[in-house]
């Protein structure tokens, strides 16, 4: 039985894998940094199958420990501080956990599990101001936040480990990726909860930033199954999993008012220069065309198609608790 380690595991990536892993009979380990109030609400159905382990990106002796413990066959890091708005108001902190410290786990594993196979979660922000599009692993990087400046550092560690060890170290240079267990600060979330709380009654308005940002957004259970396709792959190599397909931020409103059969949205949302950037990302689209050919990797779930679900899954969750 191969074993894995996640960290990040209580995200809606770490969530996801963990599932795919255990239905694919891994003996799935994750990390979990202890909270005085713990959320474990993404791994409610999956808790008593798999083994958490206290620890923390900062604390290398805690990496080091969990790394000898849980003697992984792979290793999945997932964990950051994700969210872009956060680190113009935190740079260093998300300097740390999301750049240093994956030179911390890359220690850890190669001196405590050296045979081990390593993710490192990349993100599309680090393209930031592409000169190109769609951007492709070919494509140079111009980072435009603090979060995607510390994303680069931790993709090159990652290189760099690789090329100086012989370690199998991979990254996944992921496009947005969406779901109903996307944090609450994320815009696709915020709007999917926006529009439903509008149509229960419970709202009226909705406050966004720059309604004119385009990404490429996808489904993230298929793309955890990337991540593992990866680490399947003979080599270790660096991929862009992407839709191809950019849409703006007031496209995903239309339709996910026009999935409640909100009429005029316009008049349901405001742009508020607070949720801007200090310095924007304006459009990003990915070509995946390496992850398809290599690894047989696509996605199937199309963008209406992820609108309709995100916003059925807030009203659930209103109906289920008013």
């Amino acid at each position: 039985m191969k074993r894995a380690l996640i960290t990040g595991i209580t995200g809606q990536d770490g969530s996801y894998l963990a599932e795919l892993l255990l239905q694919k009979g891994y003996e799935v380990h994750g990390l979990v940094r202890r909270l005085s109030v713990p959320n474990f609400s993404n791994l409610e159905a999956i808790k008593d199958r798999i083994v958490l382990h206290d620890g923390d990106m900062l604390d290398s002796a805690s990496l080091q420990r969990i790394a000898a413990d849980a003697k992984p066959d792979e290793v999945y890091n997932l964990a950051a501080q994700s969210f872009v708005h956060v680190s113009f108001g935190q740079p260093v902190l998300t300097s740390d956990v999301t750049g240093v410290s994956v030179f911390r786990l890359l220690e850890a594993v190669r001196q405590r599990a050296p045979d081990a196979r390593f993710y490192q979660a990349s993100s599309s922000e680090m393209f930031g101001l592409a000169a190109v599009s769609p951007q492709d692993e070919r494509t140079p990087f111009h980072p435009r936040s603090p979060y995607g400046v510390a994303k680069v550092m931790a993709f090159w560690a990652t290189v760099n480990h690789r090329e100086s060890y012989g370690m199998y170290a991979t990254n996944g240079i992921l496009f947005n990726h969406e779901s109903p267990r996307r944090g609450l600060e994320f815009v696709t979330r915020k709007i999917a909860r926006g529009v439903a709380r509008i149509a229960e009654g419970l709202d009226r308005k909705l406050v966004l930033g720059n309604l004119d940002a385009k990404r490429d957004w996808g489904y993230a259970p298929e793309y955890v199954e990337g991540m593992w396709r990866m680490l399947q792959h003979p080599q270790p190599d660096d991929f862009v999993l992407a839709t191809g397909e950019s849409h703006t931020i007031r496209e995903f409103c239309e339709l996910a008012f026009k999935e409640v059969g909100v009429g005029n949205w316009e008049k349901h949302v405001e742009s508020d220069p607070r949720f801007f950037r200090p310095a924007e990302v304006h459009a990003l689209c990915g070509d995946a065309t390496k992850a398809r050919t290599l690894l047989g990797w696509k996605p199937k779930t199309t963008f209406p198609q992820l609108v309709s679900l995100m916003v059925q899954a807030e009203r659930e969750r209103l109906r289920a608790k008013p």
